[in-house]
């Protein structure tokens, strides 16, 4: 599979570049953000494309550690790289990536070496943690980091000041909708960052994937509302499996809440929809919604 290349250049202020992807950061592929101070240079989520750019900057930052983010990792020449702390183990180590991804132990060989040749991840052991409100100086122009939990643990936006920029990550705005499908992941938490992330007022929001870049506050609490609701789908979705009667765990797993029919990405998307209708079902026999008998749930 050839790499994809960067498709354009795009200034967003005096410091700041979005270095947009192929088909506007379609998966596998995404958007990188170049941040250049008086005194440094910073990447957020070097992505395949970036590793064509022969970039050389002091720091690599990446609003979380999944495999797409950190594919440009090794294709850039850098002195630090860094995540927040929660998502720290999983960029030091493969194994503890399939931890993050929540994948059964038997689909590790093959999920790891698919990771290795395809985004180029074998772990950076020298890789260093950072926590909320961490600030970056660059020399006029600071990245302030911002933990916004749910999609991984350690998920957090950079916002780039003075350019008002706020780089998102994989709160991508996609109509696919909020993706809290690995181990590490959370529902409620990605819930409470949508509500947090939403009051940010920047005069550009840069997401990984597809949408790239929301210009102004109102377009961007806009795209965030529009965003939220496959939340509520999912979950109407799971009520209507259940309105036929009662369903084992494993006949809702069949159907899915998450992937259309037959869209269902091998090695981990079976996971993905597992935790994601746990979560759901959860929330739903907690509130009286549902009843479960251990083997079986049903709609009160």
């Amino acid at each position: 599979m050839a790499t994809p290349m960067v498709s354009e250049r795009r200034r967003l202020g005096p410091h700041t570049t979005v270095l947009v992807g192929s088909e506007h950061g379609k998966y596998p592929d995404g958007n990188t953000v170049l941040v250049e101070g008086s005194d440094g240079r910073l990447v957020v989520d070097p992505s395949l494309s970036a590793r064509s750019e022969g970039l050389d900057v002091d720091r690599v930052v990446l609003t979380h550690t999944h495999e797409d983010h950190a594919a440009g990792v090794s294709g850039v020449a850098w002195r630090e790289l860094s995540v927040h702390q929660a998502d720290l183990a999983a960029l030091r180590s493969m194994d503890d990536l399939m931890l993050l991804y929540g994948i059964p132990e038997a689909q590790w060989p093959e999920m790891s070496a698919m990771l290795s040749e395809r985004f180029f991840f074998d772990g950076w052991p020298q890789a260093t943690g950072l926590v909320d409100g961490d600030v970056i100086d660059l020399g006029g122009v600071t990245v302030w980091l911002i933990h916004a939990p749910g999609h991984t643990s350690g998920h957090s936006v950079y916002l780039v000041e003075p350019d008002g920029v706020l780089v998102l990550g994989d709160i991508d705005l996609t109509g696919f909708g909020p993706y809290y499908g690995d181990a590490s992941s959370s529902l409620e938490d990605f819930e409470t960052t949508l509500t947090k992330v939403r009051e940010i007022e920047a005069a550009h929001y840069v997401t990984f994937h597809h949408k790239g870049v929301v210009e102004g506050h109102a377009a961007f609490a806009a795209a965030v509302d529009s965003y939220a609701t496959a939340i509520r789908r999912r979950t109407d979705d799971l009520l209507a499996l259940l309105a036929g009667g009662p369903q084992t765990f494993d006949q809702l797993l069949a159907t899915g809440i998450v992937y259309r029919a037959g869209t269902r990405p091998p090695l981990f998307g079976e996971s993905v929809e597992r935790h994601s209708i746990e979560r759901h079902l959860a929330r739903l026999v907690a509130d009286g919604t549902v009843a479960t008998d251990g083997q079986q749930y049903w709609r009160r």
